[in-house]
């Protein structure tokens, strides 16, 4: 069983590369935001505790988030391993997961950091947008539809973007990120199961390193 985790911050490709490798090594996508729905959907224990914090406006604690991760790490379809995408995100979380892990008899086999250029990221997070009727991703820069206003997928010609895809909120989340994740590198970096690749590559090119730091932990 392989357990990673992918540090990036918003932008960054966590999300396709850990449905890569969901793809090609069975791994499942653990992402924060997904499980913490899917609890407070499900109705269980930790979701019913979860949804009562944040009706009342207050932030998850880490002891919640854990015991979400936790409920899902104890499900059947976890069998290969996993990915935690957005999780942790502070030293205690870090903490909570190597105990969790522990108590299970398994371990974290790497932490990936996904370097960025916060400059760079603005400007491509902030240049997408996507179909209103399939869904396909595009960007004003890099990724444009063949046809001008019409998606090359459907041939839809109504188009959306994330509100929260703005330069100031960009800005804002990425300050959040640099300031939370810094002690989780050291804290990583300390244990030495810390991997930093170029995230600002190409998809295959960092798909290629995230490939690398896999084999190089489960051979």
């Amino acid at each position: 069983m392989i357990n990673l985790i992918l540090l990036g911050p918003p932008g960054a490709g966590k999300g396709t590369q850990a449905k890569i490798l969901e793809e090609r090594h069975g791994l499942k996508q653990l992402s924060t935001g997904d499980m913490l729905r899917a609890a407070i959907a499900a109705g269980t224990e930790t979701g019913v505790k979860a949804k009562a914090i944040m009706d009342r406006g207050d932030l998850v604690s880490d002891d919640v988030i854990v015991g979400i991760v936790a409920e899902r790490m104890a499900k059947p379809d976890i069998i290969n391993g996993v990915v935690f995408d957005g999780f942790p995100r502070t030293p205690a979380q870090a903490e909570a997961l190597d105990m969790m892990l522990g108590s299970r008899g398994q371990k974290l086999n790497a932490v990936v950091e996904m370097k960025v250029d916060d400059e760079a990221l603005v400007s491509r997070i902030v240049g997408r947008y996507t179909c209103a009727k399939c869904g396909q991703g595009y960007h004003d820069i890099y990724a444009k539809p063949k046809v001008a206003g019409v998606c090359d997928v459907c041939g839809g010609t109504a188009f959306t973007r994330r509100p929260d895809d703005n330069e100031k909120t960009v800005r804002d989340r990425l300050a959040v990120y640099n300031k939370q994740t810094a002690p989780l590198v050291a804290y990583y970096g300390a244990k030495g199961n810390l991997h930093v690749i170029d995230g600002m590559a190409e998809i295959a090119l960092v798909t290629k390193a995230v490939e690398a730091v896999l084999g190089a932990v489960s051979g």
